[in-house]
């Protein structure tokens, strides 16, 4: 996801998140379905916690893993596109890259994007992709220099292996 407002860059770790209305609308539910769902004294406590600053619309840093942790639950669940429409799934996803997992995901693509960078003006021979397991995928670049096997699954996406062709 591309950001191109300056308000939109994603927070450092020690700043609140501030929410908008629609992610305040669209979050509550959300972290209702949880509070109903657990019995757990302490759990219930840090969600309670947490629907309190999202009705004050602002996230403080101990809260923002939770946070992340349902509306990545929301997202990839497709409930919130179902329930609310693909302008709270946007808002959402907006909210997402400022949560510590966001920026956890957008650091790792940042990473990739700068291996696959150096693929720049090399001859692809082949691309093949590969099924890892449950929820994970790999895809292997063949070029003329070198070969690179990308991983992708939950947590995010990876270099898993670099080859190169030092006689090439």
């Amino acid at each position: 996801m591309m950001l191109s407002m300056a308000d939109d860059a994603p927070p450092q770790a020690a700043d609140a998140i501030a929410l908008d209305t629609l992610q305040r609308d669209v979050l509550i539910p959300q972290i209702q379905a949880f509070l109903d769902a657990t019995a757990d004294a302490d759990a219930r406590a840090v969600y309670q916690a947490l629907k309190s600053a999202v009705e004050a619309m602002s996230i403080p840093p101990e809260l923002q893993m939770r946070l992340g942790a349902i509306v990545e639950v929301a997202l990839s669940s497709g409930r919130v596109r179902k329930l609310f429409g693909p302008g709270a799934e946007l808002a959402l996803q907006a909210l997402f890259v400022k949560t510590p997992r966001g920026r956890e995901v957008a650091a790792s693509i940042a990473e990739l994007n700068q291996a696959l960078g150096e693929l720049n003006g090399q001859t692809v021979e082949h691309v093949t992709a590969t099924h890892r397991g449950p929820g994970a995928y790999s895809l292997t670049i063949k070029t003329d220099k070198c070969q690179i096997v990308i991983r992708f699954e939950q947590a995010g996406v990876s270099v898993e292996s670099l080859e190169v062709d030092l006689a090439g």
